[in-house]
C-alpha cells in the first residue's frame, strides 16, 4: 500500500496522509516528480511505459511518479529513477527546474490530478540497463534529442501532460 503526504496549495505539509487509489480531498495535494535525465551530448533519457500500465500504455515519457510519505522531492526523484530505469543518481547532479500545481480542475481523460509537480533535471552519462530497474513499469528506454522528443509529441506518442517540455519551459531544457 503506497502512502503519500498531503499538502496545501502553498506546499505546506498538513500532517495527513493519503493512500494511493483513494480520492484526494479537493483542497489538498500530493507531491509528484518528473525527472529529465540529460547526457553530455544534450540527449534526454526517455522511457516507454509498459503495456500493462493502466494509463498511457506504450507511450513515451520522462521518468516520474509520486513522492512517498516521508520523502523529500529529490529523494522521490532518485527513488523513481532507480525503480523505473535502474540508474543510481546523485542528489548533487540534480537541479529543480520548476514546480507547478495541478488542481482538481485539471483533468486528462477524466483523471483529476490534485498534485504539486516538481520537474527535475539530472546529468548522467552512461549506459542504461533496464535489468537494473526494480519495478516493471518501463518497456524500453533510449537517449533522444529534443527534436526527436518533439516528433514523439507531434505523433501523439509522448504522454500529453509533458507538453511543458516544449510549450512553457522549452528554453530551460536546452
Amino acid at each position: 500500500m503506497e502512502k503519500w503526504d498531503l499538502y496545501t496549495k502553498y506546499r505546506e505539509k498538513t500532517g495527513k496522509e493519503h493512500i494511493r487509489g483513494e480520492k484526494l480531498p479537493e483542497d489538498l495535494y500530493h507531491l509528484v516528480v518528473h525527472i529529465w535525465i540529460r547526457n553530455r551530448k544534450g540527449e534526454y533519457l526517455i522511457s516507454q511505459r509498459s503495456a500493462n500500465r493502466s494509463a498511457n500504455p506504450l507511450m513515451w515519457e520522462s521518468v516520474g511518479g509520486s513522492v512517498l510519505k516521508g520523502e523529500s522531492s529529490v529523494q522521490g526523484a532518485i527513488r523513481e529513477v532507480k525503480e523505473e530505469v535502474g540508474l543510481d543518481l546523485k542528489q548533487e547532479d540534480g537541479k529543480l527546474l520548476f514546480s507547478q500545481i495541478r488542481g482538481c480542475d485539471v483533468k486528462y481523460k477524466g483523471k483529476e490530478f490534485n498534485d504539486i509537480v516538481d520537474v527535475w533535471l539530472f546529468s548522467y552519462d552512461g549506459e542504461v540497463n533496464l535489468k537494473n530497474a526494480t519495478e516493471d513499469e518501463v518497456a524500453d528506454c533510449k537517449w533522444m534529442s529534443a527534436s526527436e522528443i518533439r516528433t514523439l509529441y507531434e505523433e501523439k506518442k509522448l504522454v500529453p501532460t509533458l507538453d511543458y517540455f516544449f510549450v512553457n519551459y522549452g528554453n530551460i531544457f536546452r
